[in-house]
């Protein structure tokens, strides 16, 4: 009996407050939204910063803020476009770091190389117009990629190929892949966090001590309600927030030590990048009010070394965007995504990377997996609350103020953000090996030479440039970017070598890791409830019976991405979602 009322406690306690379809009450849907924004503020903002060292930006705090709330806007737009016609789960959008490792590649070729006067903050003047052909240039390169990598995306996506990729994908290909996103960038967090070790130290600390040893300790808030009126709530603040609180307290110490003179104010002197007044003029120039708009940055321009670059990123970034479909669905109370809902996903995904190579973010877009974690925590998977947190985005992207305000955090507050985040996105790549068999020599072999040739080659052809010569400038382009690339290398060689060397499918875990992604949760919801299109949609496409025929249509099979075909509800039973 004892252990039956564990049981009931512990279905309790991870029964969902509110399911995808369900819409919780406004001002708490609100409070939802805002949190969702902040748990991906850390990603977001993290981005533009480090693109700016290879565009040439980093002394440049008031463009930086242009960057920033142009990617907020395209996120919140893509995160509304993913949820209304989507893949329709409660899944937010935003800039990758799966697409940034290319981009940096790409901006490392010598032809890409920053102006030795670009580096120095006191001859970088934001309104020459040599400066702005400077950046604007790099990034209309960057645009054109994007550009033609989205297109690719939606095909895939569109046209159903993403099955037929998932089919030769698995974890020994998706390890490598996902690990060397962090790994590749050591060099970005290494260069930030070196303007004051200090600093990035505690920054560090600060975001190991609430996410790791104080997550558990709910903080009382005060909460109102009409019948209970004033009370006090828990919530695991700690566990929600630790990035954005760890940045918010080192950057408070940075400004503290900034009033009193602490740092040096000489910009020779180590430590001087600490400061906080270092941009307190770009807060001041900042609009109140900016409205991102396609082309702001001048005609995108395509090479086709930069697109080919940038499908590695987009594979990979496909890849990782329908494991995060299942997780999201699980966490939500809703039924295993169908196919034609993680087709759509997908190509809702090429769309807003098209948007965003149009927009000029500088990077694409992809799902989110600290928010779809999110649903976890707060037990609350309405898809209204990433409707909200869309809209937000939105208005936060047209306020030029708030963009401008988180240029001002301290190269060593980042950096030692740096250093958690990427530690991080390493170690979830390294996670999809609990599904593979590592006491198996093939799969140690696959891994561990996928591994450490993804770190070899690209550091010896950044050194050695010039041995790339085939007489063709273009290939010589393609081949400079794609072997610096170091997720290409290391995925590259993973699935050539994880479907080619003998195993069997158990040996490779590829059952296991289908398994745990198409697995279903106890859930009362019908697959149509909640992947049809609304506005009444799919009853108009229910009535044109070749139409099932088209990948990304509800009428068409509703089984999950694997391959079973089986559709439990008829045609002429599915309602359309309202």
């Amino acid at each position: 009996e004892a252990e039956e009322a564990e049981a009931s406690l512990e279905g309790d306690f991870n029964k969902l407050a509110y399911c995808v379809t369900d819409v919780p009450p406004w001002y708490l849907c609100i409070f939802l939204g805002i949190q969702h924004c902040l748990t991906a503020f850390g990603g977001i903002i993290a981005i533009p910063l480090i693109l700016s060292q290879g565009l040439c930006l980093q002394h440049d705090g008031l463009t930086q803020s242009h960057l920033i709330s142009t990617i907020f806007f395209i996120s919140g737009i893509c995160t509304l476009l993913q949820v209304v016609f989507g893949v329709r789960l409660p899944i937010l959008q935003g800039g990758t770091f799966t697409l940034l490792a290319p981009s940096m590649a790409m901006l490392s070729m010598p032809e890409w190389t920053c102006p030795a006067w670009t580096q120095n903050a006191s001859l970088v003047n934001s309104t020459s117009p040599e400066f702005t052909e400077v950046w604007q240039t790099r990034m209309r390169a960057l645009q054109g990629s994007f550009i033609v990598g989205s297109l690719f995306q939606m095909f895939v996506g569109f046209s159903g190929l993403i099955g037929l990729f998932m089919r030769f994908i698995g974890p020994l290909t998706i390890a490598p892949t996902i690990s060397l996103i962090g790994l590749s960038l050591f060099d970005s967090a290494g260069t930030s966090a070196g303007y004051h070790w200090g600093v990035a130290v505690m920054t560090t600390a600060l975001i190991t001590l609430f996410s790791q040893y104080l997550r558990h300790i709910p903080v009382p808030f005060p909460v109102y309600s009409r019948h209970k009126k004033l009370r006090f709530t828990r919530i695991y603040i700690f566990q929600i927030l630790p990035v954005l609180l760890g940045i918010v307290f080192s950057w408070l110490i940075c400004y503290i030590l900034t009033a009193y003179d602490v740092l040096p104010t000489d910009p020779q002197h180590y430590g001087y990048l600490a400061r906080t007044d270092l941009k307190k003029d770009v807060i001041s120039k900042a609009p109140w009010v900016t409205f991102p708009y396609p082309g702001q940055w001048g005609v995108p321009t395509v090479s086709l070394a930069g697109a080919v670059g940038i499908l590695a990123g987009v594979i990979s970034s496909m890849i990782e965007s329908v494991g995060d479909y299942h997780a999201c669905a699980r966490l939500s109370g809703a039924p295993p995504p169908p196919k034609h809902a993680i087709n759509r996903g997908i190509g809702m995904e090429g769309l807003g990377c098209l948007l965003a190579g149009a927009w000029g973010t500088g990077n694409g877009t992809t799902s989110y997996s600290e928010n779809v974690g999110a649903l976890g925590i707060t037990k609350v998977g309405s898809r209204m609350v990433i409707l909200l947190s869309g809209v937000l985005m939105v208005v936060m992207g047209m306020m030029g103020k708030v963009a401008a305000i988180f240029t001002t955090i301290p190269e060593p507050v980042m950096g030692g953000m740096f250093m958690v985040m990427f530690g991080v996105i390493s170690a979830a790549g390294v996670s999809n090996l609990q599904y593979v068999n590592m006491n198996s020599s093939r799969n140690i072999f696959v891994f561990g030479f996928s591994m450490f040739s993804a770190l070899v080659i690209p550091n010896w052809i950044l050194k050695h440039p010039e041995t790339i010569s085939t007489g063709v400038v273009e290939l010589d382009q393609v081949l400079q970017v794609l072997l610096t690339t170091s997720m290409f290398v290391g995925g590259f060689i993973g699935f050539v070598l994880d479907n080619t060397i003998p195993g069997s499918k158990h040996e490779r875990g590829i059952l296991a890791w289908n398994e745990a992604h198409e697995g279903d949760s106890s859930n009362t919801l019908e697959s149509g409830e909640v992947y049809d299109l609304p506005f009444g949609i799919s009853a108009y496409f229910s009535s044109f019976p070749w139409l099932r025929h088209i990948p990304f249509c509800p009428t068409g099979s509703t089984g999950s991405l694997e391959e079973t075909e089986t559709d439990t509800n008829s045609l002429e039973n599915k309602q359309p979602l309202e």
